[in-house]
């Protein structure tokens, strides 16, 4: 069995061949439609962390818990779409998760794996890898968590040329938001009770991104 804490590296690992880099967690659109500059990047971070992270690792949370227990997941991903309006992010989310699964088939056979759709929401795939991997409620938290912080800092750094230092305190910054999100997400188990923030920009923004024809992410 792999160590939790070695799991929760290797997933939260950059280098980690599941598309991840394609993306700025919504960085980019934020800058070139809404004009967003470094400074701004800690609110941003917050932001994210209060909404669209919070669907996110409520439902891999609440998905850990059904795959444990044998309960049917499609009431999981009604949920989180209905908490994800915009077509774009849900294709994105989409397209992550379907590699996501691949990776984790390949290192984790299961059987849960053959019930998921073809291309299954990347939370909803990430709190089955929790449940097969054994990873508790808490790291699959965190690794939602600090998996975007992460990936808007490195996507600042080729967006906005800035000092590396200045995008790792971000980071470091923003994990007490992160534990936050673990008391507020970890014990679910309700599908309902999946957080519904509303972020209408980040939703707005995704949407005018996936029509632009020259960007550096996909989302």
């Amino acid at each position: 069995m792999t160590s939790p804490d070695l799991l929760l590296a290797l997933l939260a690992d950059a280098r980690l061949p599941v598309g991840g880099h394609t993306q700025s967690a919504g960085l980019e659109p934020a800058v070139v439609h809404g004009g967003l500059r470094a400074h701004d990047v800690p609110e941003f971070l917050r932001g994210r962390l209060a909404t669209v992270v919070a669907v996110e690792a409520g439902t891999a949370v609440v998905t850990r818990h059904r795959v444990l227990h044998g309960d049917p997941l499609p009431p999981v991903v009604a949920a989180w779409a209905a908490r994800t309006p915009s077509a774009a992010l849900r294709e994105v989310s989409r397209t992550l998760g379907r590699g996501y699964s691949r990776l984790a088939g390949r290192l984790w056979p299961h059987p849960v794996w053959a019930t998921l759709e073809r291309t299954p929401p990347r939370p909803v795939v990430l709190g089955a890898l929790a449940a097969v991997a054994g990873l508790d409620a808490a790291r699959l938290v965190r690794l939602c968590g600090h998996e975007d912080v992460a990936t808007v800092a490195a996507a600042a750094l080729k967006l906005d040329p800035l000092d590396p230092l200045e995008a790792a305190g971000w980071t470091v910054a923003a994990h007490p938001f992160v534990e936050e999100l673990v008391e507020r997400c970890a014990h679910l188990t309700d599908p309902d009770r999946i957080p519904a923030g509303s972020a209408p920009l980040v939703e707005q923004f995704s949407v005018l991104h996936a029509r632009t024809k020259q960007r550096l992410f996909h989302a």
